[in-house]
C-alpha cells in the first residue's frame, strides 16, 4: 500500500518533470551553495534543443514585469499542507447536491482544487478587488506564523486571514495588487477546460496591469474582448473631471481555437428587419449594398434592371461580384432592384441563410440590456430585506456572461471572489430556465462586516453568511415559482427583453409581464423544480488534518512513534479525512457520499464504488474482504486502523483475490 501524500501538489516539480520528459538530455545534477547535490536543467543543452535566443541577465526584452513578481510565481507553484472541512450544520441538501461554497483565502483553495478539477471548469467569473485605494487586499506569506504576520501587517480578520488595506500612499500600490492577482490567475487557468473562459470585472484603476497579466498568464491569442459594462444610469454631477459610467470585463479563452462564443437570442427588432415583399418561397430577407471601395476592373460592369434603366457602380467603386456571379444570382431570384424594379441593384440575405443561430454579442453592454450597478444593488436588498452588500452584479449582467461562456448543461462555473454570490445566483436561474444541471463552485474569505453596519447589526458576521443567505433564499424563491405558480420561465426570460420600461425608486426596469403557463408549461416547470440543485456543501479551509510528524518525520526522534496512537489531529472527524482523502485522489468534491456499516465498522463510498474509505480502528479481515468484494478503484483506511499483524499480513492477499485492480492507499 501506497501513503497519500495529503498536501497540494508542487507545481515547480510538475514543470520540471515536464520538461525532463521532453529534453531528457538536458536534465543533469550540480552543487548548490549549501555543497549539496541537486536536479538541474543544463541551459546550453537546452538552447540546442529548441533552437532559438535565450535572453538572459540584463539583456533587453519586451516583458511585464515588477517588484516581486518571480516570488509571486513561487507562491503559485509552492504546495501547501491545508484541507477542505465539511460543514453540514451551514450546507442544504448536503447529501444530493453538487454545488459547493467554500470558506477561505483563495490562493490556498485554488492550490486545493487542483488536482480534484483540474481541466473540468468551463467558465469562471471574478470580481477582485478594483485597488481603488480602499480595498483590502490578501498578503500571501504562507510561511509565516501567525504572529510574525501581525508583526508585519498589524491587519488580520477574526479568522487569522491575511489582509491589509492597499491605500494609494503605499508605495507598492500596483505591486502588491499585481503580487495577489497573478498566483491566483495562474492557478484557475489549469482549473479550465480547453474551451473554457474566464471573465474578469474591472475598472480603470488596475485594467491596464490586469489585461497585461492575462496577456502573460493565458497567452495574448487567447484574449477575447474587453467588454465594456454601463454600470451608471445618469451622471454625476460632483464629478471632478469625468463622470464615469462604465467598468470592463475582460474575457479570454483557455484555447481561442476550441472556445465557441455563446451568441444571443434574436430580438423582434432585429426580425423586423426582414421582410418578403416578393413573395419568395424561401422565406424573410432583407437586401445590402453590392458596391465596394476596393477597386477591380472585372466587377466595374454596367447592369440593366428590369425597368431598362442602366446603371454602373457608383464613382470610385465597382460591384462586389463579378459579372460572372452577379448573373448566377440574378437567375437565382437574389437580387432585387426595389418594388418597381427601377432601382440599384441590391443582393437577398435570407433569415434561413444566416451562419449562426443568435445574434453576435457587441463589445458594449448597455444597462438597459444588462442592468447597472444599482439594480444589483437593489436585489440583494429586496432578498435579504436589506441593503447589505456593496457591488454586487445584477442579475441580467451575469446571465449575458453565462450565455457568452456558451455552457454546456451540465458545466461547472467557479467564482473564486465571490462576494454576495450573484454568480451563484446566475447558475441557478439558467437551470430554473431550461431545465440544466450546472453547477457553481464559490469561493470567499469571510471578511468580518463592520460591527457599524447594517449588515452586523441584521446577524451577519461576516461576507460568508451573506452570500450563503442570499444562495438559500434565491433557491427557495425560484423552487416556489416553479412548483406554485407554473410561470413560463422561458417566456419570462425572452419577454423581459422587449418589455416595456416601468420607473421603480427613480429608474426604469423592465415591467414583468404575467402570464400563467399553460397546462402542459406548468408540468414542465414542475419537472424542473423537482431536479433544480439549489442546495450547495458548504467547505471550509483549514490546517491539515494530519499532525506535523507526517510530514516532516525525520525531525521526530523515533522513540516517539511509540507515544502516537497515530499521525491524525484529535478533534478531526472521519468525514474531515474523507474529504482531504478526496482532494488528494481527485475526486470530484460534490461526488455522491453513502455511509454505510461493514463488519461493524463505519465505510464511506464515493460514486458507487469509486472510492471507499474506512477510517475505524481495529479493521478485521472480515471487513477487509467484503470491501474488496466491492472492487473499489481506490480503497482507504488509516495505517493504524489494522486490528492485528494477521490482517496486515493477509491485507494484499485478500485483495489480491477479490479485487487485485483495486489502488490501495493508506493514511
Amino acid at each position: 500500500m501506497d501513503k497519500l501524500r495529503m498536501q497540494t501538489a508542487n507545481k515547480a516539480d510538475e514543470n520540471f518533470r515536464k520538461l525532463a520528459a521532453m529534453f531528457p538530455n538536458a536534465v543533469t545534477e550540480t552543487i548548490n551553495e549549501n555543497g549539496e547535490v541537486v536536479r538541474a536543467i543544463d541551459k546550453d543543452v537546452l538552447m540546442q534543443e529548441i533552437a532559438c535566443t535565450v535572453v538572459d541577465g540584463n539583456e533587453e526584452r519586451y516583458q511585464f514585469t515588477w517588484p516581486d513578481k518571480k516570488k509571486s510565481v513561487l507562491l503559485a507553484n509552492a504546495p501547501i499542507n491545508k484541507t477542505l472541512r465539511p460543514c453540514r450544520e451551514e450546507s442544504v441538501d448536503f447529501d444530493t447536491t453538487e454545488n459547493l461554497y467554500i470558506e477561505g483565502d483563495n490562493l490556498e483553495v485554488l492550490k486545493l482544487l487542483q488536482e480534484t478539477y483540474l481541466g473540468k471548469v468551463k467558465m469562471i467569473y471574478i470580481d477582485p478587488p478594483y485597488n481603488t485605494g480602499n480595498d483590502f487586499v490578501y498578503e500571501d506569506d504562507f510561511a509565516q506564523s501567525t504572529d510574525e504576520y501581525l508583526a508585519n501587517s498589524g491587519q488580520y480578520d477574526e479568522d487569522g486571514n491575511r489582509m491589509v488595506q492597499n491605500t494609494e500612499s503605499n508605495g507598492r500600490f500596483h505591486t502588491d495588487w499585481l503580487n495577489m492577482i497573478y498566483p491566483r490567475l495562474k492557478l484557475a487557468k489549469d482549473l479550465l477546460t480547453d474551451d473554457g473562459v474566464i471573465f474578469i470585472s474591472i475598472d480603470d484603476n488596475e485594467q491596464e496591469n490586469l489585461k497585461k497579466c492575462c496577456d502573460e498568464v493565458f497567452g495574448g491569442q487567447n484574449f477575447v474582448a474587453q467588454l465594456v459594462w454601463e454600470r451608471a444610469f445618469s451622471p454625476k454631477n460632483d464629478a471632478r473631471f469625468i463622470s464615469n459610467s462604465h467598468d470592463y470585463v475582460l474575457m479570454y479563452a483557455k484555447n481561442i481555437t476550441q472556445f465557441v462564443i455563446g451568441r444571443l437570442p434574436r430580438t423582434e427588432e432585429a426580425n423586423a428587419r426582414y421582410s418578403n415583399p416578393d413573395n419568395d418561397p424561401r422565406g424573410v430577407w432583407m437586401s445590402s449594398d453590392i458596391s465596394v471601395k476596393t477597386y477591380n476592373a472585372e466587377c466595374d460592369y454596367p447592369i440593366t434592371a428590369p425597368s431598362g434603366r442602366v446603371i454602373e457602380p457608383p464613382a470610385g467603386r465597382c460591384w462586389s461580384l463579378s459579372k460572372k456571379a452577379f448573373l448566377e444570382r440574378l437567375q437565382d431570384n437574389r437580387i432585387w432592384f426595389g418594388p418597381d424594379g427601377n432601382g440599384v441593384p441590391r443582393i437577398k440575405r435570407f433569415l434561413t441563410d444566416l451562419k449562426h443561430e443568435g445574434m453576435a454579442p457587441t463589445s458594449i453592454m448597455f444597462f438597459k440590456d444588462v442592468g447597472h450597478s444599482q439594480e444589483g444593488a437593489q436585489e440583494v436588498s429586496k432578498l435579504l430585506d436589506g441593503g447589505f452588500f456593496s457591488g454586487p452584479k445584477p442579475q441580467r449582467l451575469m446571465q449575458r456572461l453565462l450565455t457568452l461562456a456558451n455552457l454546456k448543461t451540465d458545466s461547472v462555473v467557479l467564482d473564486f471572489f465571490s462576494g454576495s454570490a450573484s454568480t451563484a445566483h446566475a447558475v441557478m436561474s439558467k437551470n430554473a430556465e431550461d431545465g440544466g444541471h450546472r453547477k457553481f463552485i464559490m469561493v470567499q474569505l469571510p471578511e468580518p462586516c463592520d460591527e457599524k453596519s447594517e449588515a452586523y447589526k441584521a446577524g451577519y458576521k461576516n461576507i460568508c453568511e451573506i452570500g450563503k443567505e442570499r444562495i438559500r433564499r434565491a433557491g427557495k424563491k425560484m423552487k416556489e415559482n416553479l412548483e406554485q405558480n407554473g410561470i413560463d420561465i422561458q417566456y419570462l426570460h425572452k419577454e423581459l427583453k422587449n418589455a416595456p420600461l416601468k420607473n421603480i425608486c427613480g429608474f426604469n426596469v423592465p415591467a414583468i409581464p404575467a402570464r400563467w403557463g399553460s397546462a402542459d408549461e406548468t408540468e414542465e416547470n414542475k419537472a424542473i423544480a423537482e431536479s433544480l440543485d439549489i442546495g450547495f456543501r458548504v467547505l471550509k479551509c483549514d490546517t491539515s488534518n494530519m499532525k506535523e510528524v507526517y510530514y516532516n518525520p525525520a525531525e521526530y526522534e523515533v522513540s516517539l512513534f511509540s507515544r502516537l496512537e497515530d499521525n491524525i489531529k484529535e478533534d478531526r472527524t472521519p468525514e474531515d479525512l474523507l474529504f482531504q482523502v478526496m482532494l488528494d485522489l481527485g475526486v470530484l468534491l460534490s461526488g455522491k457520499i453513502e455511509e454505510t456499516t461493514i463488519a461493524g465498522k463505519k465505510v464511506f463510498n464515493v460514486e458507487d464504488n469509486y472510492l471507499i474509505a474506512c477510517f475505524d480502528s481495529d479493521v478485521t479481515e472480515e471487513a477487509i474482504t467484503a470491501i474488496a468484494k466491492q472492487k473499489p478503484y481506490y480503497f482507504v483506511m488509516r495505517d493504524s486502523s489494522m486490528a492485528n499483524d494477521s490482517v496486515a499480513t493477509n491485507f494484499d492477499q485478500i485483495f489480491a483475490t477479490y479485487s487485485p485492480d483495486t489502488v490501495r492507499k493508506v493514511l
